[in-house]
């Protein structure tokens, strides 16, 4: 990134669950007709620093709401605060690159239904890229992040992901993207919750599909749908987006 560019992305997700899967992987609807709703609102922005260095930043805006026959449990507010460092570590003739990120997690509330009010580290190595196939552009996105969260019983999470997309135009407007990746979470804190919030010791696979319209090089959109396809201890729910991303500085 260049130094003293902006890259800005804010989002809306809906995320839906009425059934999950237990700790043999087996799935089945929530007892009482529980069902899960997540509503979350993310600004992520990134700024460089110099050549190989930048720093990045977001903040998520959840509304969470679990309710079954005579209960019902409903949370909002600010989450996790993420601040870090992003390092470039190697450029392959501004085609490939590979990236190392360290980021702090700072909880910005103490309701537990939100999440797990706990500092947290996370160390994350990515590797992208782009070219050609057939005559369309395409482009890549590798990561896989190790995430340690630092309270009571807190978890030890592998998150990862895949992405591969491609151009649908010559004018390099329209793309679609396709996407797996998912949690793996460990923790001596083994109860199991159908309000997704309070678990610590699951699993997921999500596969999504994207589509996005760059309306200049500087401004583009997002939508996103997705679905777990794979589970452990977790809702087996689906989601909606959408992203928007402006990059009002390109630096120096």
């Amino acid at each position: 990134m260049r130094p003293g560019s902006l890259s800005i992305s804010s989002s809306a997700t809906y995320f839906f669950a009425n059934q999950g899967w237990d700790s043999l992987r087996r799935k089945s609807p929530f007892q009482q007709n529980g069902q899960f709703t997540s509503i979350s609102y993310s600004v992520f922005a990134e700024y460089g620093i110099s050549k190989h260095f930048s720093f990045i930043a977001s903040l998520p805006y959840v509304m969470n709401d679990y309710h079954q026959v005579g209960f019902k449990q409903t949370a909002s507010g600010p989450t996790d605060l993420e601040t870090g460092i992003k390092w470039c570590v190697l450029n392959f003739n501004y085609l490939y690159y590979f990236s190392l990120q360290g980021t702090f997690i700072t909880p910005l509330y103490t309701d537990l239904n939100l999440g797990y009010a706990e500092k947290g580290t996370e160390i994350k190595a990515a590797f992208s890229g782009s070219g050609t196939l057939l005559g369309d552009h395409f482009f890549f996105n590798f990561e896989d992040g190790i995430r340690q969260y630092y309270g009571n019983q807190g978890p030890v999470q592998n998150r990862y992901g895949a992405t591969f997309g491609l151009t649908l135009d010559r004018r390099l407007k329209q793309s679609v993207n396709f996407s797996l990746g998912g949690f793996y979470s460990t923790s001596s804190f083994t109860s199991v919750s159908a309000n997704q919030a309070l678990n610590k010791n699951f699993s997921f696979t999500q596969a999504s599909v994207s589509y996005g319209y760059a309306f200049t090089r500087r401004v583009a959109m997002f939508v996103t749908a997705g679905t777990f396809v794979a589970g452990r201890n977790t809702g087996a729910g689906s989601s909606a987006s959408i992203s928007l991303n402006i990059k009002p500085f390109k630096g120096i």
